[in-house]
């Protein structure tokens, strides 16, 4: 089992690339399950996750090849498998978004639960409820789903009971190959949706509302293939910027889309962060950084959850009181005893909230990484600290954010993995 080793303390500098969106590749990689016809995706980021999903395909018959240039080629016309291995599902909670292409193209889906971060109950129950309005039948029995649907032309009225992520993209990703007309309400509107929304238009799908919490679909019964492009992620700008910030650096952060940064620029702007933003770059100047009341996360394009991790590390080095508020998972902050233990002053409220008061000088730790997002905190306090710390189990940080300790010491960071 790998580890970072850490030396902290030291300001960062210099400039970083922002890798391609995991939470958009993932979905686009199932996407080309609904034609027979290769599709290519380029600035695929080199994450575990993508490696994880890749496998899944190929077992299930595609052919998976990664080319030069981070472009990814993927055929479907040999799958006939609707029944994913559940040692790969429990490894990667994204392999839920295959339910809708499989349904789609073979009418069969059966799978185990899906894995992946320890966060809170991540239940499917909005999938299920979206699928069956669309004409999908389910069967549950310890925690393994069969699943089954008819082909109609009907059209179909769907409303999530609540705004997720991959319930839109399951739902989207059923309605493309469905000749009737599908409304999807109350649906997700991050820039993942927008990417993987146009990629299913370039095979044919005729989508109105992209970015809106409304979607209507009429898909055809043959797609073709595609050529897409992963777009960059603006979680790793928040990353990168909350960073910068900390380590009082001055950095760039190239390869940015300003429209998808507004509420991240803004509580950073509130907390004092000192920052230029270009046309495809935010560079963090060395800033005084103040305490603001809350930071709440929300629904697009309130402020993302996957950002409370870092921003509460953030916090630990602002002057005065913030309470960050994460209402989604239950076990998003408890990795907060670490920061604890590391000289942080924070008050766990309960399982969605923490007070933090700073500043803190932290010391160096040995830890080991819960889940992709607090495994990314956690270094962000270590190369904030005086002293060396240990993050071990960095696999999981490895599935979200491609070759970290190399980019990050490309800004003058001290860390070397170890395995």
């Amino acid at each position: 089992m790998a580890k970072f080793v850490i030396q902290g303390g030291r300001p960062l500098n210099g400039a970083i690339e922002v890798a391609a969106n995991k939470n958009a590749v993932l979905p686009m990689m199932a996407a080309c399950l609904l034609t027979d016809e290769d599709c290519f995706l380029d600035n695929v980021p080199a994450i575990a996750d993508v490696d994880t999903m890749a496998e899944i395909l190929r077992e299930l018959g595609a052919q998976v090849e990664l080319q030069l240039d981070s472009r990814m080629r993927i055929n479907c016309s040999g799958v006939g498998s609707y029944r994913p291995s559940e040692p790969l599902v429990e490894r990667l909670r994204a392999s839920i978004v295959l339910m809708g292409p499989l349904l789609a193209r073979l009418g069969k889906a059966e799978m185990h639960h899906p894995g992946g971060d320890a966060i809170g109950t991540r239940s499917i129950d909005t999938h299920i409820t979206a699928l069956q309005e669309m004409g999908a039948s389910f069967q549950v029995e310890d925690n393994f789903y069969v699943a089954s649907i008819q082909p109609n032309g009907d059209d179909h009225y769907v409303f999530l009971d609540e705004a997720s992520v991959t319930a839109t993209e399951n739902a989207m990703l059923l309605a493309a190959r469905r000749p009737g007309r599908t409304t999807i309400a109350n649906a997700a509107s991050e820039p993942h949706i927008t990417n993987l929304g146009d990629m299913l238009e370039s095979m044919g799908v005729r989508i109105e509302g992209r970015g809106s919490n409304i979607l209507h679909i009429r898909g055809q019964n043959c797609l073709t293939g595609a050529r897409a492009a992963v777009w960059p992620d603006h979680v790793e700008v928040g990353t990168f910027a909350a960073l910068a910030a900390a380590c009082h650096g001055t950095v760039e952060i190239r390869n940015v889309v300003p429209v998808h940064l507004d509420m991240i620029l803004l509580v950073l702007h509130r907390m004092g962060v000192d920052f230029l933003l270009t046309d495809d770059a935010l560079i963090v100047r060395p800033s005084t950084l103040t305490s603001i009341s809350k930071i709440q996360t929300g629904v697009w394009p309130a402020f993302p959850t996957d950002l409370a991790s870092i921003f509460i590390v953030l916090a630990t080095q602002a002057n005065g009181m913030t309470l960050v508020h994460d209402w989604m998972y239950e076990g998003r902050m408890f990795f907060v005893d670490k920061l604890v233990q590391m000289g942080a002053r924070i008050v766990l409220a309960d399982p969605h909230r923490a007070v933090v008061s700073g500043p803190s000088s932290l010391r160096g730790r040995e830890f080991v990484s819960p889940d992709i997002r607090a495994g990314i905190a956690l270094v962000m306090g270590a190369l904030i600290a005086e002293g060396e710390s240990e993050i071990e189990h960095i696999e999981l940080i490895d599935r979200g954010y491609e070759r970290i300790d190399e980019r990050l010491r490309s800004l003058g960071a001290d860390i070397v993995r170890v395995c």
